[in-house]
């Protein structure tokens, strides 16, 4: 099976057991039940398990507990806190989703014209496509929305090259390191440990020169640019992380593939890469976050129409006042998909961050 069918094969039984979820917790509640009425199970064990539930449970609502203040001043009409003037509330005043209205804006599908010539006549077949309207904010009292839909464009715009350039350099030299011998291995090793460690750092401190450089040639507003600035810092630590990641997969499953008659390049998609899914999957998301949630470079770089959504949510704060309402919907709707990804990509990430590979 190849590697992307491994991947959604993964997703689609990820998916099947949250939604079977309630229905197994259901049915361990009904077999502990009745093994307590039969005596196969002590009591104290169930009050035990119920007893770490909730004490993790508070744990994560007191980890969650920063969300959810920012939420409901996204609801709140006035933008206000938790903690205002008025006192303590646990509940936004006077909510209201007008603040996540005016960050997603009109939702509507253009009407097209599809024009068809006919062959050997001078007819034409001439197709209108309605306008479909999603969403009109308008309706709800909402003037002149943000331009959350051209940040979100904007960003994904830098983030999928940066990840497309990135995974090309990072998947290869992560496989010559770990299972080759050259000249000055060693030496590039370390050159990959310095950068991982010093890279942030040393980017920051270098961004006036790179202003200059990308100035000079022109490039300061191009999103491409940026993207292969991205993805030249997220190369050093991702390389040394796979890296890592595929010096746990057993040289011998490559050697079998070798006495099969596999080449080379079949090793590696057939073996090493559907056995490394895990660090793949690690990387992949790191150096997606990369592109997507960076905010110093493109802040200086990009102008106006081409901010991404970290300088987009930025923009909001003017010299004297914060709008809170909309800011707080703004950040919330720009972090959920961030969000969605960590849920259904966690054990990807534990499985590249274990450095475990594949037991012999």
């Amino acid at each position: 099976m190849s590697l992307f069918g491994r991947i959604s094969r993964k997703l689609k039984t990820d998916v099947r057991n949250l939604v079977l979820q309630p229905v197994a917790a259901v049915r361990n509640a009904v077999y502990t039940v009745n093994g307590i009425r039969r005596g196969k199970i002590s009591p104290v064990e169930p009050l035990k398990t119920l007893g770490a539930t909730l004490g993790a449970l508070a744990v994560v609502l007191a980890l969650l507990f920063p969300i959810y203040w920012i939420l409901t001043a996204a609801l709140s009409s006035t933008g206000g806190s938790i903690y205002s003037a008025g006192g303590f509330n646990l509940l936004p005043q006077n909510p209201t989703l007008q603040p996540f209205l005016w960050v997603v804006g009109d939702l509507i599908v253009p009407g097209y014209t599809i024009s068809v010539n006919v062959p050997i006549t001078d007819l034409a077949v001439v197709i209108n496509t309605p306008e479909v309207v999603l969403l009109d904010v308008s309706q709800y009292g909402v003037t002149n929305p943000s331009n959350f839909k051209g940040y979100l464009w904007n960003s994904l715009t830098v983030a999928v090259p940066t990840v497309v350039i990135a995974m090309c350099l990072v998947v290869p030299a992560a496989y010559a390191l770990s299972r080759r011998e050259f000249i000055l291995r060693r030496k590039v090793l370390f050159v990959y440990v310095l950068m991982t460690q010093v890279g942030g750092g040393l980017g920051v401190a270098l961004l006036i020169g790179l202003y200059a450089v990308y100035v000079q040639f022109g490039i300061n507003d191009s999103k491409l640019a940026l993207a292969v600035y991205y993805a030249a810092t997220a190369i050093p630590f991702n390389t040394w992380l796979l890296k890592t990641y595929m010096d746990g997969i057993p040289v011998s499953y490559e050697e079998a593939a070798v006495v099969d008659g596999a080449p080379p390049w079949r090793v590696i998609t057939e073996v090493i890469l559907p056995l490394s899914t895990a660090g793949l999957a690690t990387v992949f998301i790191f150096t997606f976050l990369t592109g997507w949630t960076e905010f110093v470079v493109a802040q200086t770089l990009l102008t106006t129409e081409n901010y991404t959504l970290p300088v987009g949510l930025y923009s909001l704060i003017s010299e004297y006042s914060i709008p809170w309402a909309r800011f707080s919907a703004f950040a919330l709707t720009f972090a959920t998909p961030i969000m969605l990804v960590y849920l259904f990509a966690q054990r990807y990430i534990e499985g590249g961050l274990s450095f475990s590979g594949m037991g012999g």
